[in-house]
Order: C-alpha cells, then structure tokens, then sequence
C-alpha cells in the first residue's frame, strides 16, 4: 500500500475516532506535501519517495521546534507531548535509521575511499555519505564519527 493511502486511510480513521491529535498532524504532512508538489519548478514524480521527503522534513522541523520548547523550560513543556507524538507518528514511515556500527563502517569505506586525513574536509566525506545513505544515516551521528575518525573529535 502507498504512503498516500495509507496516509490517507489513517486520516479517516482519526476523524470517524475524532482523533483530532493524528487528524491534525496528518492535514500538517498533507499540506506540506501539496506546497513540495505545486512549488515551481517541480518536475519529480508524485510517489513514496516524494512523501518520505516531505515527512523527514516534517519531522526534522518538528525535532527543531522541540529542542526550542525544551530549551524554554517550563514555559514550553505544554507543547512538548504534541511533537513527541508526532515526531513518532512520523517516524512509522520513514525507514529505521541504521545503527551505530553500520554507520561506522560507512565512515571508514568513505575516508579510505577519498583518501581524507584532513580533519578540516570532514564536510567533504560527510556529504559523501550522507548522499549515498540518503534518510537512513542520521547527519549528527555521522558528523561525530567523521570527526573522530579524522582526529578531530570534541
């Protein structure tokens, strides 16, 4: 089943439940999808791969928008549970990210490969990976074992 229909059975669910928690987070990826798709300049299909972007990036914001709440305390700790829920709601979609040693791996491959030793091109071997492992590899992860693998760690 596609991601649309799914996306779409789900929010029918959550209005026959008067979910209204799911109903809105939904309208948010449907809305954000819509812009992606009529923006100019758009010429990419309108499949799965498409609706994974439009939700990593939704959910790459909504992680953005809870570290500012967090940050403010007590003053943001109301909105908190709201992005938590749909930070996970998101996360049902897009695929696991890898782990820790897989990561590892991928960094040594691409360090050997390029032949970097210069702790000041970790920008360079991070793209390189992050395009090749592109929504499966998370960015700060990789920017921590880049840097260690180069020296330049802390």
């Amino acid at each position: 089943m596609s991601i649309e229909s799914q996306i779409g059975d789900l929010l029918k669910e959550a209005m026959r439940g008067k979910d209204a928690r799911t109903a809105d987070c939904i309208r948010m990826i449907k809305t954000k999808h819509m812009e992606r798709r009529t923006a100019a300049g758009f010429k990419g299909a309108l499949d799965d791969a498409l609706w994974l972007e439009v939700i990593t990036a939704y959910q790459k914001q909504v992680r953005k928008a809870r570290d500012e709440y967090a940050a403010l305390g007590d003053r943001g700790a109301g909105e908190l549970p709201q992005l938590d829920f749909e930070i996970t709601f998101c996360a049902r979609f897009l695929p696991q990210a890898a782990g820790e040693d897989e990561v590892r791996a991928a960094v040594k491959e691409a360090v050997g490969r390029l032949g970097v030793t210069d702790p000041k091109q970790a920008g360079k071997v991070m793209g390189e990976i992050m395009k090749a492992h592109k929504g499966s590899f998370d960015a700060g992860m990789v920017k921590r074992l880049v840097e260690e693998a180069l020296g330049k760690a802390g």
